[in-house]
């Protein structure tokens, strides 16, 4: 087992990830991979808790792997794979549901916005029991860290609480993992309601800037993003949330401080600043849409590599589900 092991996965469930996605998660990923054991996964198995078109979740799912790649994930550097190439994470995940309480499972509180939107007689149990899949996601991989924003860290305790369950009941047979906290990561909002977060559940087509997208429709949704009273470039929450969020997209792409944006923009008015962040956002983008491209141009090499990811991911599931098996007591197969 690596003492320096992360995982984290993400769905397939939009034709293009959003910049909210590139700079939160992504960017991240392609830094963890120089100095750890890295395992990045497109979650399908996740993604089917609503309903799909299997066409489609199949493109998405080589769309979502090619843009990790294109984003410049390396798959001699990290391993890269398709949830449902490995089978051990839907055995693993009905272990642990067996250990789970219904009641502990109910307090989750994605499943309670989640269902709400649609009426909990509506929402699938695959969706109540999603917490318990995302744990054997982490566990199977005997993983130490994972990255984490503020709306999964409750998962990410239920699935230590899990494995320490499951530790003391059985003897030791999983790590428990961490979470690895970002310092600065940038929280991006929705360009028409800086209140939410920019995500592909709540945001209108227009609040969303999406990392394939074509640069004059990018340029064009950041003109009309929604800026605020008065025409003072300066980020404050309270008094110029529409601001403050197009001020952390440009700092978290250029690496340049708010203050010194600040400085930089001290008396110009939203639109010359406006213009000058569609060109970072636009520059920034092309390469990992041009790079993107690329990889989907050629289907068999990229299906290539992700079987290369996952049969490395198989080579430490089926030890650790091997290990299961035997401390929960079933009969070794012949």
């Amino acid at each position: 087992m690596s003492a320096n092991r992360v995982l984290s996965g993400i769905q397939p469930t939009a034709d293009s990830f959003h910049l909210g996605n590139y700079l939160g998660a992504i960017r991240q990923w392609v830094t963890l991979q120089e100095s750890y054991d890295a395992f990045y996964c497109v979650v399908d198995l996740h993604a089917i808790t609503v309903p799909q078109d299997p066409a489609l979740l199949r493109r998405r799912s080589r769309v979502a792997a090619a843009q990790l790649f294109g984003a410049g994930l390396d798959p001699k550097r990290c391993t890269v794979f398709v949830q449902s190439h490995i089978p051990e994470h839907a055995e693993l995940s009905w272990v642990l549901s067996c250990l789970t309480g219904f009641g502990e499972a109910s307090r989750m509180i994605q499943f309670k916005d989640k269902s709400l939107r649609s009426g909990a007689d509506q929402a699938s149990v695959g969706l109540f029991t999603y917490p318990i899949l995302q744990a054997a996601d982490i566990l199977l991989y005997q993983t130490d860290q994972v990255p984490v924003g503020e709306d999964q860290r409750q998962h990410l305790e239920l699935t230590r609480d899990l494995a320490q369950r499951f530790n003391h009941r059985f003897g030791r047979t999983f790590v428990v993992p961490g979470p690895y906290i970002v310092a600065d990561v940038a929280k991006i909002a929705d360009l028409q309601d800086p209140s939410v977060k920019m995500s592909k559940s709540s945001s209108t087509p227009q609040g969303i800037i999406d990392v394939l997208e074509d640069p004059a429709s990018i340029r064009k949704k950041i003109s009309r993003a929604v800026t605020d009273m008065g025409s003072e470039i300066r980020a404050d929450n309270e008094a110029k949330p529409g601001v403050t969020n197009l001020l952390r997209i440009y700092a978290a792409l250029t690496g340049t401080s708010l203050e010194a944006l600040e400085r930089q923009y001290e008396g110009s008015g939203y639109g010359a600043f406006k213009k000058d962040l569609a060109d970072v956002v636009v520059d920034a983008l092309a390469p990992v849409r041009e790079r993107t491209e690329e990889i989907l141009a050629d289907e068999a090499e990229l299906d290539r590599m992700l079987a290369d990811g996952a049969g490395r991911a198989r080579e430490v599931a089926t030890a650790t589900m091997a290990l299961v098996r035997d401390r929960v007591g079933f009969l070794p197969a012949r």
